[in-house]
């Protein structure tokens, strides 16, 4: 349940920070605003990739390398911000939460591969059935039915299918949702909310050309 409740919270949290990223990268001046936000708005669609593919498998491993190249786009757009504008405060608050981003990446990628070892989940398995014909045994010593032991074993069985349900966040009955992710990339198909800023005045001196 831990493994499961910090999934489910690295996704809202991943959510959170794409989301304050693209508020923030529409602070920033043409044509870096434009660039950063269709790179931010791919980026979202590899993370809920991410969330529906198996982990450790081919197809998470190929999202996870597509999102990693587009931080490396997006790292490299708001350094230029920062050189264009080195006094302003929207690029360095909106380096501030792409940091934030790029760092989700990998407590996701973490959270999704803290699988329960297999040598655990096949003590559990061994340990029931021995548990189970051990109460069997004892049943028939004392001549009774099958039907405790039926019983026993149908409780065992549906906390274990629980059990090996939990730790696996993209099958089962029991996932991981998208929902975050998905209704953050929805509201991304509607125009940015703050408008592109203006270009700056040229700026001039007191005393230009010699004029008071």
């Amino acid at each position: 349940m831990g493994r499961y409740e910090s999934r489910r919270a690295a996704v809202v949290e991943d959510a959170n920070a794409i989301g304050t990223t693209y508020l923030r990268a529409q602070t920033l001046n043409e044509p870096i605003r434009t660039q950063s936000l269709r790179l931010l708005v791919r980026y979202t669609d590899t993370s809920i990739r991410l969330s529906d593919s198996v982990p450790s498998s081919s197809a998470a491993r190929l999202a996870i390398a597509d999102g990693s190249e587009l931080q490396r786009e997006l790292w490299s757009l708001a350094g230029q911000a920062l050189a264009d504008a080195p006094q302003a405060s929207a690029p360095r608050l909106y380096v501030e939460t792409l940091n934030e981003m790029i760092d989700m990446q990998t407590v996701r990628v973490a959270a999704l591969n803290n699988r329960v070892p297999g040598a655990v989940l096949a003590l559990e398995v061994v340990f029931a059935a021995a548990a189970l014909g051990l109460l069997a045994f004892y049943l028939a010593l004392l001549g009774r039915g099958v039907l405790p032991v039926l019983l026993a074993a149908g409780l065992i069985g549906c906390l274990l299918l629980v059990t090996f349900d939990l730790d696996r966040p993209t099958r089962g009955l029991i996932r991981i949702p998208s929902t975050p992710l998905t209704s953050l990339r929805a509201s991304m198909d509607l125009p940015p909310a703050a408008a592109a800023p203006a270009g700056e005045a040229p700026t001039t001196t007191a005393r230009t050309q010699g004029k008071p």
